[in-house]
C-alpha cells in the first residue's frame, strides 16, 4: 500500500485525463459527449494516427480549448475552409479568428500543435549528419514550409562532416519574392564557421519550378562559396507536393 506521501507511479495514472464536467456556474458536460471523446481517444491510442480522418485529429486537438462544447461542427468547418489538416495548424491566426466560435484559445491550441510538429521535425536534422538523410530534411522542410502564405528563405549551416550546426530564416518576402543578398549568406556562414550550406525556399503558389531570380540568386551564392571555401550542397524550392533540388536539376 502506497503512503499519502509517496508519489504515484506511472502505471498508478489514468490513460486519459478526465473532461472537466462541472464548471462553476453548475453546468455538466453532456454524458454522449464525454462518451464520443472517450471513444475517439480510444481509437487514437489503439489504432494511431492512421486510424482517424483529419477532422477526428483535429477533434482531439479542439477538446482542451472547448472542453464543453461538440467540436466536430468546428473541425469539420476548419478542414473544408483550409483544406487539410496541416492547412489548418499553418493558417495564419487573423484568419483563423475570422471563423465563427474561433477565440483565441482554439488559435492557442492549433498554433502550439504545430510548434511541436516542427520541433520534432527540426530536431531530426539538426547536430545530425543531413546529407545521409535527406529524406528527413525533405519532410522537415515540408512541414515548416509548404503551407506558408509567403515566401520564407531559410538556410542550413553545416560543418565540415556535413552535420546541421544552424537552421536559421534568413528572409521572408512576399506571395511570389523573397528578398537574399549573397553578402549576408556567407557573412552568416563565416560567423558560424560552416562549411557547406543547404538553401531552401517556398512557393506559395504550389509550383517548385525556379525562377530565373532564383537561379542568379543561387549561382552567385555559390561563387561566393567556392570563393571563401565553402560547399553550396542545394538549394531547395519548395511546392504544395513536392520540391525541386537545384543539384538533381541541373542547376548546380
Amino acid at each position: 500500500m502506497r503512503s499519502r506521501n509517496t508519489p504515484p507511479s506511472e502505471t498508478d495514472l489514468p490513460l486519459f485525463a478526465p473532461d472537466e464536467v462541472t464548471v462553476a456556474k453548475g453546468e455538466s458536460v453532456p454524458s454522449y459527449l464525454r462518451d464520443h471523446r472517450a471513444r475517439l481517444r480510444e481509437r487514437f491510442m489503439t489504432g494511431g494516427p492512421g486510424a482517424l480522418p483529419d477532422y477526428e485529429m483535429l477533434e482531439l486537438i479542439l477538446f482542451r480549448a472547448i472542453p464543453r462544447r461538440d467540436v466536430k461542427p468546428l473541425a469539420r468547418t476548419l478542414i473544408d475552409r483550409f483544406g487539410d489538416l496541416g492547412r489548418v495548424l499553418a493558417a495564419p491566426a487573423h484568419q483563423l479568428l475570422k471563423l465563427p466560435d474561433v477565440g483565441p484559445s482554439v488559435v492557442q491550441e492549433l498554433k502550439l500543435s504545430e510548434a511541436v510538429a516542427h520541433r520534432i521535425a527540426r530536431s531530426r536534422i539538426l547536430h545530425r549528419h543531413v546529407v545521409g538523410d535527406w529524406q528527413a530534411l525533405l519532410d522537415y522542410c515540408h512541414m515548416t514550409m509548404t503551407n506558408r502564405e509567403t515566401e520564407q528563405f531559410r538556410i542550413l549551416f553545416l560543418d565540415t562532416k556535413n552535420t546541421v550546426i544552424a537552421d536559421e530564416e534568413q528572409a521572408r518576402g512576399t506571395v511570389d519574392h523573397v528578398p537574399v543578398y549573397p553578402r549576408e549568406v556567407i557573412k552568416r556562414a563565416l560567423e558560424l564557421n560552416a562549411k557547406a550550406l543547404i538553401l531552401v525556399h517556398n512557393h506559395p503558389s504550389g509550383d517548385p519550378t525556379p525562377s530565373q531570380a532564383d537561379i542568379d540568386m543561387t549561382a552567385q551564392i555559390d561563387r561566393a562559396c567556392e570563393v571563401m571555401g565553402m560547399t553550396l550542397h542545394d538549394h531547395l524550392i519548395v511546392g504544395r507536393a513536392t520540391e525541386l533540388s537545384f543539384r538533381a536539376s541541373g542547376y548546380l
